[in-house]
């Protein structure tokens, strides 16, 4: 077998979806086509053939768009893959749609709605696009229920072409159930990921400085990160001030998830974050949105709180409660969440499921 992978970020692909290339490559060849934003020579020491595609991953320039097209379209015609796999919007859309036309077998991965499906307008355009992309793939995978209810509703797929997975899953051995920190220097919350407003930055920052009001020296908080949105001069000031720590883009979240006491993500919408997962597999509470890809990785109460999405006082409302909890309390939380994640999101259990039905997609 000659499978081919398409997708937008080799950083990522490599922290959430190696597990699977390594079982794909004990049936056949694996190419992977992508950006190269790091750890591409690391797929490559796996065993396989890599393929820069440069990509805007927010761009709409058409000239950019076409170009990808082509390039896509190249690609197809010169190494005829048994068998495509598409990861993200772009790859979903662009190559479901050429190999609809080559009649290559194919399938995908809706990760996540993001900004396309925010107004209506080019909410309806991006279902347009799916339906016809879509239409004759053997297999798409969607990482919440929510996500998969709303591409039914649309009528952009049936169904019976739907597979729901738990995310990526996470990877249990890498991020293993670490000591609950001391608390004598002060309860620390913990974000991890792209500052940006549509992750809730603004609603986090005015939650900090009311909490820090409160509770001054007994609380803090640390973000670890890079900006995708204009927040480097907000950011730098409420460290002057004391209000936060950054740490920049750290290569490696686990030391991070290890010294935090809870990890804050107030999302707008998510496909499955894995920096929740991640957090709980490490046994640490979460707060997070009540929305699609982040109440799935929370029991209310039990491993953590969900707020209202949007809602500056109920993230702090949320953060409060988890201050005033004992230090047992919070070291529960985060221990429940290490078993939630053990039951329901391990990542064998995820990449099972993914190669069961891709075996289907070529029978």
């Amino acid at each position: 077998m000659k499978y081919l992978i398409v997708t937008n970020h080799s950083y990522m692909f490599w922290q959430f979806r190696r597990e699977l290339v390594k079982e794909l490559l004990k049936k056949g060849e694996v190419l992977l086509a992508t950006p190269y934003v790091g750890h591409e020579k690391d797929f490559m020491d796996l065993g396989c053939r890599c393929i820069e595609t440069k990509m805007e991953r927010r761009g709409t320039n058409p000239f950019q768009e076409i170009s990808l097209f082509r390039t896509y379209l190249r690609l197809l015609k010169r190494e005829k893959p048994d068998l495509v796999i598409t990861y993200s919007i772009k790859p979903n859309i662009y190559v479901g749609l050429l190999c609809r036309l080559m009649r290559i077998p194919y399938c995908a991965n809706v990760q996540g709605l993001g900004t396309a499906f925010q107004s209506r307008k080019m909410a309806s355009l991006v279902s347009l696009l799916y339906r016809i992309s879509l239409s004759r793939a053997r297999r798409v995978f969607f990482e919440n229920k929510a996500n998969a209810t709303l591409f039914i509703r649309r009528k952009i797929l049936p169904a019976r072409k739907i597979t729901l997975l738990t995310g990526a899953g996470v990877n249990l051995e890498y991020f293993p159930l670490k000591p609950y920190p001391s608390e004598e220097g002060g309860i620390h919350f913990l974000y991890l990921g792209r500052i940006m407003r549509e992750k809730g930055m603004d609603e986090l920052v005015s939650a900090m400085y009311r909490l820090k009001e409160e509770f001054r020296d007994k609380v803090h908080f640390d973000l670890v990160g890079f900006y995708e949105d204009d927040y480097k001069e907000k950011v730098d000031e409420m460290s002057r001030q004391g209000i936060l720590d950054f740490h920049g883009f750290q290569e490696d979240p686990r030391p991070w998830y290890a010294s935090s006491h809870c990890i804050v993500l107030p999302s707008w919408h998510e496909g499955m974050s894995n920096v929740l997962l991640e957090g709980a597999a490490s046994g640490r509470a979460l707060i997070t949105s009540d929305i699609p890809g982040c109440r799935e990785a929370v029991d209310e109460g039990g491993t953590g709180y969900l707020t209202e999405v949007k809602n500056a006082d109920s993230l702090y409302a949320a953060m409060k409660s988890f201050l005033l909890l004992s230090s047992e309390e919070r070291a529960e939380m985060g221990r429940r969440g290490r078993r939630k994640m053990e039951k329901e999101f391990d990542r064998r259990k995820v990449v099972k499921k993914v190669m069961f039905y891709i075996r289907g997609c070529y029978r």
